[in-house]
């Protein structure tokens, strides 16, 4: 429900802080004095359309804040969910800044929106009814989803295996299209990479193979010079013949200096460093002699190593510049072609499959459609009952099903709705939406909003002069079913109506007063001794007499009884 409104710099009005509360509330003055300009207001924090138009002149914009809340688990509050928006406190907070220069500022509890996704939350949380104004019931795309919503579970538990089903049908498709049009490169894909994994695969490459193979093609390319090298090393540390090698030198030169090693610590220094040195250098004439020893020239190992690197290098110049990356890319398109193969269905096969769940749509369809003819029964009856308290028992509602040509499976089901009417005896039935305007639409508008209000989920509706056209019983018969639809939701009513004014459970009065040289609009709540002062000037007009202060009193009474009446029953 609405709980607080605040507009500023909004058309006439400078500054308007307002409270409000559960049940019927009725806004009545003399027109011109700003009273739908409070509902426009309203609907402009419901996604309505905005203008520069709105903004009072002189200033630079116009602010309209409005505070919210709603039922446990209520429609709005999933609807943030899905935004994001954070509602912790349960309250929500919408504004809306329209500029003099055009541009719009829309927030959500603080948060930034644009002016759709204020629409998408306004029209949970507020429904406006003016005279001739289309709204939901006015719009025959609605309707289906209007008498969902009156069917209840079976209906819903039906439409959502219907719809979980028709996505399934419409991916499945969709995939069936896509591949009629792209088989040949579909076909063409699927080789390629049957070709590059087999290509990788017999290669069996392994992380730093290469590496290793070009250090083994290196000492067999330089098998001479490593031979060489390692000989003469070998002669060097071991001698020949008669000559002496180093690493003899070097033990007869640590044997003289171990006979003199006690004699000094430096004479000891030098002979543990000639030890060290003799055993380093014996343990490099092992490691020479095992070199030599591995030496082995082989002429197709050389040859064998260079087309491993070939076929390396090829891998490399179409896969990767590196084994990681040859090895990664190997596991991408595994991977989709794994994937590719597991859903590898020729054209037929998927036209088989779409085939069946065309069937398994068309009898759950079925199922939906005899289960939503069965409400349709029960809303009939149910808006014959409203429209007979509202003195149209004469009047026909009907549901019209139909389904178009060729009959297509929609995303709701098999079937079209639409209400139709037929408000006198002798006319055909005609859609709701072209129905008269006057005092015939109010009606009928009131008969819908009574039995959909509890199941729309909307905690606000406002009536914008919906009674207009209306007088005497018919105008009672109006009020007291506004009254019934406050049960369910909280109501805000613009009204010329004594009849419906003396209905609310709260009464403002607006009113325009010239403050300096400007028009201004002023609200304020009536208590009661005011409130027989309004109904008795909405009875009489400007010359307030003592009948019609009677009058007010005698309709306050009536409303008393009528109210008694229904929490009775």
């Amino acid at each position: 429900m609405l709980q607080e409104l605040s507009i500023k710099n909004f058309a006439i009005i400078d500054h308007l802080d307002v409270t409000f509360k559960n049940g019927m509330t009725v806004l009545t003055g003399e027109t011109g004095a700003g009273k739908s300009i409070i509902i426009d207001a309203v609907g402009l924090l419901a996604g309505g359309r905005g203008s520069a138009s709105f903004v009072r002149t002189g200033t630079s914009k116009a602010v309209i804040q409005g505070s919210f809340v709603f039922p446990e688990n209520g429609v709005t509050y999933h609807v943030l969910d899905d935004l994001g928006i954070d509602h912790d406190d349960g309250s929500v907070i919408l504004q809306r800044e329209i500029h003099a220069n055009g541009r719009n500022v829309c927030r959500v509890n603080g948060m930034l929106v644009n002016t759709s996704t204020l629409k998408r939350i306004g029209e949970t949380a507020v429904d406006i009814h003016g005279q001739n104004e289309h709204q939901e019931l006015m719009q025959p795309d609605k309707h289906l989803g209007m008498l969902d919503e009156f069917a209840g579970t079976q209906v819903a538990t039906l439409r959502q295996q219907y719809q979980e089903l028709y996505q399934a049908y419409k991916k499945l498709k969709a995939t069936l299209e896509n591949r009629r049009a792209n088989e040949k490169e579909w076909a063409q894909h699927l080789d390629m990479l049957k070709f590059q994994v087999n290509e990788i695969e017999a290669a069996q490459l392994q992380p730093g193979e290469e590496t290793a193979l070009v250090a083994e093609r290196d000492r067999l390319d330089n098998f001479q010079k490593i031979n060489d090298a390692l000989q003469r090393t070998q002669v060097i540390l071991t001698g020949e013949d008669t000559v002496p090698g180093v690493n003899d030198q070097l033990s007869s030169a640590l044997q003289a200096m171990q006979g003199i090693a006690d004699l000094s610590p430096e004479f000891k220094q030098i002979t543990t460093s000639l030890e060290n040195a003799y055993y380093t250098l014996s343990d490099a004439v092992g490691d020479v002699s095992s070199q030599l020893d591995s030496l082995e020239w082989d002429e197709g190992r050389l040859d064998e190593i260079e087309r491993r690197l070939e076929v390396i290098n090829q891998l490399k110049y179409k896969y990767g510049d590196s084994e990681a990356q040859v090895l990664k890319y190997y596991d991408q398109i595994a991977a989709e072609l794994k994937q590719m193969e597991a859903t590898d269905e020729t054209a037929d096969d998927l036209e088989d499959r779409v085939s069946d769940q065309e069937t398994q749509l068309q009898a759950i369809g079925e199922q939906l459609s005899t289960a939503r003819q069965a409400a349709a029964k029960h809303l009939v009856t149910a808006i014959h009952h409203e429209l007979a308290d509202l003195y149209m028992a004469k009047t026909v509602f009907a549901v019209h099903f139909d389904r178009p040509t060729g009959h297509p499976l929609l995303s709701t089901g098999l079937d079209q709705v639409e209400f139709y009417l037929r408000t006198n005896p002798g006319e055909a039935m005609r859609p709701l939406a072209k129905i008269a305007s006057g005092g015939e639409l109010s009606r009928i508008m009131l008969a819908l909003k009574t039995i959909f209000s509890e199941s729309q989920g909307v905690t606000s509706i406002i009536f914008d002069e919906v009674d207009t056209g209306v007088s005497g019983r018919v105008a009672q018969a109006i009020a007291e079913k506004i009254s019934g639809i406050a049960q369910n939701s909280q109501v805000l009513c613009i009204t010329h109506l004594p009849q419906v004014a003396a209905m609310a459970d709260h009464h403002f009065f607006i009113a325009k007063q010239i403050v300096g040289d400007r028009t201004e609009t002023k609200l304020t709540r009536l208590n009661a001794a005011k409130r027989i002062d309004e109904l008795a000037r909405m009875s009489a007009g400007t010359q307030v007499t003592k009948l019609a202060v009677e009058h007010a009193h005698e309709l306050l009474t009536l409303a008393d009884e009528a109210k008694a009446k229904r929490s009775a029953n």
